[in-house]
């Protein structure tokens, strides 16, 4: 361990989306390969608690931590790039900032003081990015939105302090800004990172690293004149232009000198990064061997961040066996007993995702009956084993009216139901009702669960225990599970706790599984993840559960 932690401060400016989540991960991917220990901080400027209770429309996906907090889709990138457990004190909000400080003001905590921005908010931020980062040799702390936003400059203010407070050396601050390219000037023009550098300095803070996003590798001469116009030495402006995978990102950065420029600013260890386990990835990203069809059928595949952790978890599947996965996103909603057969009928496999609400839910149903009549292989994560359960009970049950409680409360037949009693990772019992406040009210977060022997969840695990994390309201009703098992089902995982269902399988079905957690959460490009390896080599163990499909082995 560094005996000072060091803090790289990580800001925006021109426009949003530029891949700060990214480059953050990937810059920590780079110093951890150093030997270091790292964290990555996201700070979020917005007034939501968390984002647990946001559309998918308006932030995209929800990241669940082992810990059950609900965080920015940003923690999955940090998660996947470097070898750190976010926890809930690795994301928070202006919201939970203001919260905190207002429940602090009624508790009499101020002792009367007059309750300011600056210093009590600014306070707030540096003690919680300090004590968040105090077991790491470097934290990497990015903030959301883009400079000159008035929600974010609380945040930005303080790490400005946090930079006279902290020694010279413990602090390096790096700004990601967007380099356009004009088609009609045939040239790629520098004044909105100029512009943007300018407003940065206006908030007292002056960067000693400048990354160039653009469609374009940014030239020489354009850096030199970025680095003359915003006051910096040339080697401190870094382009990045827009890659072929995300994944060559850590490659791209260690190429342009990053780590030499952070090596010098934060005085660490002159060693060179090691960076194959990354060249190997790109690799097989890039120059696949075979590919497969997947169909994708869920409720919001017009905006794919809302499934970025899952859509990552599928191509780590066939980083891992060499092959490229085709996904044909399939709104269920425009899924019906008319198209169903021809829309789903060039599928190798069916995946239906998690979700909330009854939009949608009879198209993704029709999913899973066409997977389990055809022979086709099925993935349902979350939702998609609620909607297997659905399917199966109207259609080998028939119970033509069972349905899931949250999607029609009065129906005969609640196979599906509200989860009201759960322990926690502590050992604590949490107990819900369906009046309880939505925010931080659903079973969430890593919890235990046993393999039945010989199932294809406990081969693919190779292990009897599982520790997986969730976030959902709703479980199987034990009371038609008997009669579900009686007609084909497998109970093939179990919680530790009230022994609520957890993976469901189906005999004589070359591959149909579903799990109530989600598998994607701790999938990772270098390792992947036992329940998304799809694809298998003809050479694989005779053991391994598969079926042929023309000379491809799925799994």
């Amino acid at each position: 361990m560094l005996k000072d932690t060091r803090y790289i401060f990580v800001t925006g400016g021109v426009v949003s989306s530029l891949g700060k989540g990214i480059t953050s991960a990937s810059i920590g991917s780079i110093l951890e390969s150093k030997g270091y220990k790292v964290s990555v901080i996201k700070l979020d400027p917005y007034f939501n608690v968390d984002p647990g209770t946001m559309s998918p429309f308006q932030h995209g996906e929800v990241f669940v931590t082992e810990d059950g907090s609900e965080t920015d889709l940003d923690l999955g990138h940090y998660e996947r790039f470097i070898d750190h457990k976010c926890t809930k004190d690795n994301n928070f909000t202006a919201g939970k900032i203001y919260y905190s400080v207002l429940k602090k003001e009624r508790k009499g905590e101020y002792l009367g003081k007059t309750v300011q921005i600056i210093p009590h908010i600014t306070d707030e931020i540096k003690n919680r990015v300090l004590a968040a980062s105090s077991n790491c040799d470097i934290a990497i702390v990015e903030i959301g939105g883009t400079v000159g936003d008035i929600e974010s400059q609380s945040f930005i203010e303080s790490i400005r302090q946090l930079g006279l407070e902290l020694k010279p050396y413990q602090t390096a601050y790096l700004h990601l800004t967007y380099v356009p390219f004009l088609t009609n000037a045939g040239e790629l023009k520098t004044k909105p990172t100029q512009h943007s550098v300018k407003e940065y300095r206006t908030l007292g803070l002056q960067p000693d690293v400048l990354i160039c996003r653009s469609e374009y590798d940014v030239p020489k001469e354009s850096k030199e004149k970025i680095a003359l116009f915003c006051s910096m030495p040339n080697d401190g402006v870094i382009s990045l232009p827009n890659l072929k995978t995300i994944y060559q990102v850590p490659l791209r950065l260690a190429e342009e000198g990053i780590d030499k420029k952070l090596t010098e600013i934060l005085q660490l260890d002159k060693n060179k990064p090691k960076l194959n386990a990354w060249k190997k990835v790109v690799k097989r990203k890039l120059d696949p061997s075979s590919e497969i069809n997947v169909a994708f059928v869920g409720k919001y595949v017009d905006l794919k961040d809302a499934y970025f952790s899952l859509i990552e978890a599928l191509d780590h599947a066939g980083i891992h066996n060499d092959a490229k996965v085709n996904l044909n996103f399939i709104n269920s909603e425009e899924l019906n007993s008319k198209n169903y057969h021809r829309v789903l009928s060039k599928a190798d496999a069916i995946l239906v995702p998690g979700g909330f609400g009854d939009r949608g839910i009879e198209g993704m149903i029709l999913a899973a009956k066409y997977a389990r009549q055809k022979n086709v292989p099925y993935f349902g994560i979350c939702l998609g084993l609620q909607i297997a359960i659905i399917e199966m009970s109207r259609n080998l049950l028939g119970l033509k009216d069972a349905n899931s409680t949250e999607f029609k409360s009065k129906t005969q037949h609640k196979v599906i139901s509200l989860v009201t009693e759960w322990k926690n990772k502590d050992g604590s019992i949490e107990k819900r009702s369906r009046d309880s406040e939505k925010g931080g009210t659903m079973r969430l977060g890593a919890q235990n669960a046993s393999l039945v022997k010989g199932s294809l969840a406990q081969k693919l695990y190779k292990k009897k225990t599982i520790f997986e994390r969730h976030r959902h309201r709703y479980e199987v009703n034990p009371d038609y599970v008997e009669s579900l098992e009686a007609n084909g089902l497998i109970v093939s995982g179990r919680s530790e706790f009230k022994n609520l269902v957890e993976i469901i399988e189906l005999k004589d079905h070359p591959w149909f599984l579903a799990c109530q957690f989600h598998p994607e959460f701790t999938s990772k490009p270098k390792t992947g993840h036992p329940l998304f390896c799809l694809l298998y080599t003809s050479d694989a163990a005779d053991d391994t559960p598969c079926v042929d499909l023309g000379g491809r082995r799925i799994i």
